[in-house]
């Protein structure tokens, strides 16, 4: 049972779409709308660590994660000429019996809670705007760009970065860029990438990569952030090679099959985080809307899910959308929120400022907090 019986759900990102499944589940009827016109992820890869592997596990899309993806239980630390200074073994922050980490290809971890959502029964509209929220004491009632409308118990607005749903609440948050640009990229994998590399030095603040299947990577490279908008595809490709020529060892490699242009993604990194409670009435937030933080963590995708599954058990634990149950909803999540994005900052802030931080330090500290259960 749930404390509610119909929602609608804004966005179909990993937040949205974890939200979906886990009320659908409940015997909740759900309504799921993407602005997109089909299932799409922007970048090329990302990075699952455990506690985000905990709650795909729990969606029952684990298994198709596992054989879509590569997963790793190591880190390795190299310097800019490709000598292995270290090899550490990561934090398994889902719990013993999961990987530290899995590497995938974004489009297909969106295409795997798609279909999820799907066969269990929400209803998904695609190319669908929520254009207006009218909510009172006992539901939502909402207006579509295409005309319809329809009347819920519990919206969750879970539609990004720069959320209509936020603004549609009046909620005065918006991202703030932190001074970094990355370079990503989708390339061949080389067999002897197996597992994610690092190299703080050399022209870039970070130079990396991570599996993200059997025969592909994404590869990374971090700099100060500039005006990259005015570049042609074969001017970006350029640059990111001529980034990408002062990295050696793996990096020979992955340099050659960097051939590509239309695989490279370029974007700023930013940060918010809504201090305070992430709900108005029965509008509840999650996933990017409320926090944002730079991936130097990689925790981006792990906030987002554990966002959705909170949300889900105490929906399902309780009797009525009151405050209890949304004063329960933000002691569970800021915090946790908060360590987080501050110490993917601070990591990229030390990187700008050129000092040497207690990075060993950090990562231990926020493995420590997302390993405990959300």
């Amino acid at each position: 049972m749930s404390a509610i019986n119909t929602a609608l759900v804004i966005g179909g990102g990993a937040a949205g779409t974890a939200a979906a499944i886990l009320l659908v589940e409940q015997g909740v009827d759900v309504e799921l709308v993407e602005i997109a016109p089909d299932v799409v992820a922007l970048g090329s890869g990302i990075t699952l660590q455990g506690n985000a592997l905990r709650v795909l596990r729990r969606l029952g899309v684990w298994e198709s994660v596992r054989r879509l993806g590569h997963e790793f239980s190591t880190v390795g630390l190299r310097a800019p000429d490709g000598t292995l200074l270290a090899e550490i073994t990561d934090a398994r922050t889902g719990g013993p019996d999961l990987p530290a980490a899995v590497g995938m290809y974004r489009p297909d971890l969106a295409r795997v809670l798609t279909g999820r959502a799907d066969e269990l029964g929400v209803r998904l509209r695609f190319a669908t705007r929520c254009s207006a929220l009218d909510q009172d004491a006992d539901g939502v009632g909402v207006r579509f760009d295409d005309g319809s409308t329809g009347r819920y118990d519990l919206v969750v607005g879970a539609d990004g970065v720069r959320s209509a749903t936020r603004r549609m609440l009046g909620i005065d948050l918006e991202p703030e860029p932190t001074g970094m640009g990355i370079w990503r990229v989708f390339a061949p994998r080389p067999v002897s990438v197996t597992r994610t590399d690092l190299c703080y030095g050399g022209p870039a603040h970070i130079a990396g990569y991570c599996p993200t299947g059997p025969d592909a990577l994404y590869a990374y490279l971090v700099e100060d952030a500039q005006d990259r908008t005015g570049l042609a595809p074969g001017e970006k490709l350029a640059v990111v090679r001529d980034l990408a020529w002062h990295y050696r060892g793996p990096w020979d490699e992955i340099r050659s099959n960097l051939t590509d242009p239309a695989s490279i993604n370029y974007t700023w990194f930013e940060t918010h985080l809504l201090d305070g409670p992430w709900h108005r009435g029965r509008v509840v937030l999650i996933g990017d809307a409320v926090h944002v933080c730079p991936p130097t963590l990689a925790q981006g995708a792990a906030l987002a899910l554990e966002d959705a599954a909170v949300l889900a058990e105490l929906l399902g634990a309780a009797e009525r959308v009151d405050e209890e149950l949304w004063s329960a909803f933000t002691a569970r999540r800021l915090e946790r929120a908060r360590a987080v994005v501050n110490g993917s900052v601070q990591l990229g802030q030390w990187l700008l400022d050129g000092e040497e931080g207690d990075v060993p330090g950090l990562m231990a500290e926020v493995a420590r907090v997302v390993g405990e259960p959300a």
